[in-house]
């Protein structure tokens, strides 16, 4: 081997080498970002479902009859709880749709106690049940804002390591694409139960 190809070598790894370390700073950040939102997603959700008990006792006490609207509540509130530790970004298709159909069976749960309201006047003047739901209506709205910054965040990291010379780092340190919420399931997980205060006039 002359001297000539020996540099032409060198200069190919010095190259290749150099690219691969191009945008791994930026890709760092993302990941960490992707992260951060997700945990800020988790972090609004668990509000929601620490609220879900004391909501619910607040609605017994004027509608403890409503027995199917409370087990739809339970059955809800089981699949959140049966949920894997998820603390991280999920990495798998399987363990993204689980949580979006546990949360979304959450939504639709509050969705029918909501409507329950509407049978008992006296339950929107209890300062206790207003406070919740005033609670309730803040949290379903930095629900809707956390899952946007958690989308955006992965669909930029997703662009960056797909982007050459990126896409050599990417490949190098391991860095996988990220997986958002699944459009057949972002309707339902994205529609939060309808909130209203007003008080329904009583029949004269």
């Amino acid at each position: 081997m002359n001297k000539l190809t020996l540099f032409r070598l060198l200069c190919s790894f010095w190259i290749i080498f150099a690219l691969s370390g191009c945008g791994y700073n930026d890709i760092q950040s993302d990941d960490e970002n992707v992260n951060a939102t997700w945990a800020e997603v988790l972090n609004q959700y668990q509000r929601r479902a620490d609220l879900v008990p004391n909501l619910v006792a607040s609605v017994k006490g004027y509608a403890a009859h409503e027995s199917e609207v409370f087990a739809q509540i339970a059955e809800a509130r089981a699949k959140i709880g049966g949920l894997p530790n998820m603390q991280q970004a999920p990495q798998d298709e399987q363990s993204i749709k689980q949580f979006q159909q546990a949360q979304a069976s959450m939504s639709s749960a509050l969705s029918r106690l909501l409507v329950v309201n509407e049978k008992y006047p006296d339950l929107k003047s209890d300062q206790l049940y207003t406070n919740l739901m005033v609670q309730l209506e803040g949290t379903e709205n930095r629900i809707a804002v956390a899952r946007h910054r958690y989308v955006q965040a992965v669909q930029t990291y997703n662009t960056r390591i797909r982007t050459f010379p990126n896409n050599l780092t990417a490949s190098w340190k391991g860095y996988k694409p990220k997986l958002t919420f699944q459009p057949e399931n972002i309707e339902s997980i994205s529609t939060a139960p309808k909130i209203d205060f007003s008080t329904p006039s009583t029949a004269k």
